[in-house]
């Protein structure tokens, strides 16, 4: 079966990509967000630096890989741009594997579809910003109704999930996160949403906005504190990259 998925990456052994498994990772092609700190600018900008990988290559490590991997973490770039996403997830999970999906939250029919369908065990959502400040953060013009939707999916469909925001100082302040858990939670039909994450900033010379190169980031007491404010809207509440 020929698969239009557009593969540029695979991390071959992770144990930080799926939580609680032992995964490979595979980068997809092309994003429709601009984020102004993303760290893998080739792949949002659909000009990957590295040579496109055929599916059939990935499919013949997978199965050698059956003995030791759990999990296949798919992420990019925006893996729900990729045509052949859903026959891909199912042929991931016919292998036995179970697959982690990580999203900008832009396209919830074809969340919906993933979720029909049953073809990941666990979602990770970027959120990018509170409701109205949405393409500000993104890079470009996005609508904030389709995120909210992709939320909602996220939360009262997924078999399990976490959100997380990069926390950058230039975008990102403690008010603006309390905006996001309160849209967040807001949008959960049985108690607090189960998990979110804080992501440090780091500065970093392949961002797609060169002149965030060497700003400051918070420091790990403020993500700290940060967090324990969020502890009131989700069940679980980290921070990653201190």
């Amino acid at each position: 079966m020929s698969l239009d998925f557009d593969i540029r990456g695979v991390l071959r052994t992770s144990m930080l990509d799926f939580p609680g498994k032992l995964s490979c990772v595979v980068f997809t092609n092309s994003c429709n967000f601009r984020c102004p700190f993303c760290y893998n600018p080739e792949l949002a900008l659909g000009k990957p630096s590295e040579p496109r990988i055929p599916v059939e290559e990935f499919f013949s490590f997978l199965e050698s890989k059956k003995k030791w991997l759990q999990g296949v973490a798919i992420t990019g770039g925006e893996p729900t741009l990729q045509p052949g996403l859903l026959d891909f997830c199912s042929r991931v999970k016919d292998l036995g594997f179970e697959v982690k999906l990580d999203s900008n939250g832009g396209n919830p029919s074809v969340l919906k579809k993933v979720f029909s369908k049953s073809l990941a065990d666990y979602v990770a959502m970027d959120v990018k910003a509170p409701k109205n400040d949405y393409s500000a953060v993104a890079g470009v013009e996005v609508d904030s109704e389709l995120i909210e939707q992709s939320i909602s999916l996220i939360i009262n469909s997924a078999p399990d999930y976490e959100f997380r925001t990069t926390v950058i100082p230039e975008f990102i302040s403690e008010e603006k996160l309390v905006s996001i858990g309160k849209w967040i939670s807001s949008l959960s039909l049985s108690g607090k949403p189960k998990r979110f994450f804080l992501q440090q900033f780091k500065s970093d010379s392949r961002m797609i906005d060169r002149s965030l190169e060497n700003k400051n980031s918070f420091t790990p007491a403020q993500l700290t504190a940060f967090a324990e404010t969020l502890e009131a809207f989700f069940g679980e509440v980290g921070v990653r990259g201190i």
